[in-house]
């Protein structure tokens, strides 16, 4: 059975996942650092509820009795140094999404990939059975992808990411570079739109609704016809647990490679600089500043925490 220890249990992932892979035998929490917002009466609540054998007072403790690592706090800015100690246990490590959020940590985490480290990731969307059985499909079949439209909610990169994750599954690596297309508002809430051109002539488009859920849909159309489906978010945790399983239990990349991954973030960094900067003009991935701000994984943390409930004590 897999052995896995969960750095930070901000978000309901944790809560979720256990749940799923309690109702079966391959891998299981069992241990949890924690230095967030959580406070004690949810950590030995989850400890008790999921049959947690230890709450760990170091990330290097939990690396030692762990096969892989889930690192899950809602602050993507310090993933890589919760990550690192697995890494240098030489343990798998699952990094949550968002992956990272800031083109210097891309560089990173990149680095250390190269370098050998087992390094996974990152939404579950781009893991989605929809999006497997799309690609299941004989190319003869179904055509050539062309373009792809999708769609995400609540807010600008944490939940976004998932819908250019999802992309990024459809599509493949290739991305050349991402560009602001325009706003929407109503009601108090705004959309925005993104347009991502690939090297090969394909293309991308996604938009975001801030301050409201939406749900994952996306349009493909190929050579041959054009295609529409709902992810279906009650399948796409076990979706993405079958395939973390797989790659611990095998060894084999089961898991996309981690410059794949990075060039979603890339994707929505570039986006960001078009929009902020460059007043809608297209921005290469390649043209990223090395010194790009990116987005705030500290701040988003202190948001999130203080309107976090407390979901782990039921």
């Amino acid at each position: 059975m897999i052995r896995i220890g969960c750095v930070n249990f901000d978000t309901s992932h944790p809560l979720a996942f256990s749940g799923i892979l309690r109702e079966g035998t391959r891998a299981r929490y069992v241990a949890l650092y924690n230095d967030s917002f959580r406070e004690d009466d949810e950590v030995e609540a989850f400890i008790a509820n999921h049959e947690l054998e230890k709450r760990c007072s170091t990330v290097e403790e939990m690396a030692q009795m762990v096969d892989v690592g889930f690192v899950q706090g809602t602050d993507w800015d310090s993933h890589l140094k919760y990550a690192q100690p697995f890494i240098d246990a030489g343990k798998y490590v699952f990094i949550d999404k968002p992956f990272v959020g800031k083109i210097s940590d891309c560089a990173k985490v990149e680095a250390l990939a190269a370098s050998g480290a087992k390094i996974l990731g990152c939404s579950s969307v781009r893991y989605a059975y929809e999006i497997r059985d799309f690609l299941a499909i004989p190319v003869e079949e179904r055509g050539e992808v062309i373009s792809v439209f999708g769609t995400a909610g609540v807010n600008e990169f944490d939940y976004a990411c998932h819908i250019v994750e999802g992309i990024g599954g459809l599509m493949g690596p290739g991305a050349e570079s991402a560009r602001f297309c325009g706003a929407g508002e109503a009601g108090g809430k705004r959309t925005e739109t993104y347009f991502i051109q690939y090297e090969d002539g394909r293309s991308a488009t996604f938009q975001t609704c801030h301050g409201t859920w939406q749900p994952f849909e996306m349009v493909i159309t190929t050579t041959k016809t054009t295609y529409q489906f709902r992810i279906d978010t009650n399948q796409i945790y076990r979706a993405l647990l079958e395939r973390l399983c797989d790659a611990v239990e095998s060894g084999a990349s089961e898991i996309v490679p981690v410059s794949e991954i990075t060039e979603s973030v890339k994707i929505m960094l570039a986006g960001r600089v078009s929009r902020d900067e460059r007043d809608g003009h297209p921005v290469a991935l390649t043209d990223i500043p090395a010194d790009d701000p990116g987005f705030d994984g500290a701040a988003f943390e202190k948001q999130y925490g203080a309107a976090a409930r407390k979901i782990y004590l039921g």
